[in-house]
C-alpha cells in the first residue's frame, strides 16, 4: 500500500501546530507553495496532476494506493496529511512537492529524515533508501539532474510519519526548462513512470 501526499493545497494555512510529537517548535500548518516561471501553475496544481497519474500507474502495477487529497479546495495540515497514512496501513509515504529558487537552478532531489531525528530515528535507513530508490529511477527516466538527497529534520509531515517516507522535490518551478517539462503531458508520463520504477526499487520488484 503506497501512500501519497500532493503537496499543498489552494491556499495556505499560517496557524500552527507542532512539527513532531511532543515538540514545542510550532510551523505553519501548510504553506502556499511556489508557481511556474514559464507556465504560470501552481505547484499545489501540479502535484495533484502527477499524483493522480502516479495512483492510476501504481493501481496498474498491482499495488494499493491511499491519497490525503483528490482535489484542491481542501485545509488538511502537514500533520493530519501525516496521520491519514499513518492510520491508512500504508507501507510507505511519497510525499510530491517542486522546488523554487534562482532561475538558474534546476533538477531533482529527495528530502527525508536524519539518523538523528528525535522522532522518526527508526525509520531513517528506510527512508534513506526509499528516497534512494525513487530520485534514482526518477532522474534516469526523466533526464532530470539528480541533487542528491537532503537529510532534513524539520518538516512536520515526515515527523509526524509512522512509515518511511521521502519528500521528492520534483524539479524547479522557477527554472523554465523545469518547469515547461513538469507542466507538459510527456513530462509527467515520464515523472510518473520514474517515480513508480523507484518504488518497485524499494520493494525489490
Amino acid at each position: 500500500i503506497v501512500g501519497i501526499d500532493p503537496g499543498h493545497q489552494s491556499r495556505g494555512n499560517s496557524s500552527t501546530e507542532p512539527n513532531g510529537p511532543g515538540s514545542t517548535t510550532r510551523k505553519a500548518k501548510v504553506s502556499g507553495g511556489t508557481r511556474g516561471t514559464a507556465t504560470g501553475l501552481y505547484e499545489y496544481k501540479l502535484t495533484l496532476q502527477v499524483a493522480k497519474k502516479l495512483r492510476s500507474e501504481l493501481l496498474d502495477r498491482g499495488y494499493q494506493v491511499v491519497m490525503t487529497r483528490t482535489k484542491n479546495d481542501v485545509d488538511i495540515s502537514n500533520k493530519e496529511r501525516a496521520v491519514l497514512i499513518n492510520e491508512s496501513g500504508a507501507d510507505i509515504c511519497i510525499r510530491l512537492h517542486a522546488d523554487g529558487g534562482a532561475a538558474a537552478v534546476r533538477g531533482a532531489s529527495a528530502q527525508c529524515s536524519s539518523a538523528s531525528n528525535p522522532y522518526i530515528s527508526k525509520l531513517y535507513a528506510k527512508s534513506k533508501k526509499l528516497s534512494e530508490a525513487v530520485l534514482s529511477s526518477y532522474c534516469a527516466k526523466t533526464g532530470l539532474r539528480n541533487r542528491g538527497v537532503f537529510y532534513r529534520d524539520d518538516l512536520t509531515g515526515t515527523n509526524w510519519s509512522t512509515v518511511p517516507t521521502t519528500l521528492m522535490e520534483m524539479g524547479f518551478m522557477t527554472n523554465v526548462a523545469d518547469d515547461r517539462f513538469m507542466a507538459s503531458a510527456s513530462g509527467q508520463k515520464k515523472m510518473v513512470t520514474g517515480l513508480a520504477d523507484g518504488i518497485d526499487a524499494y520493494f525489490g520488484f
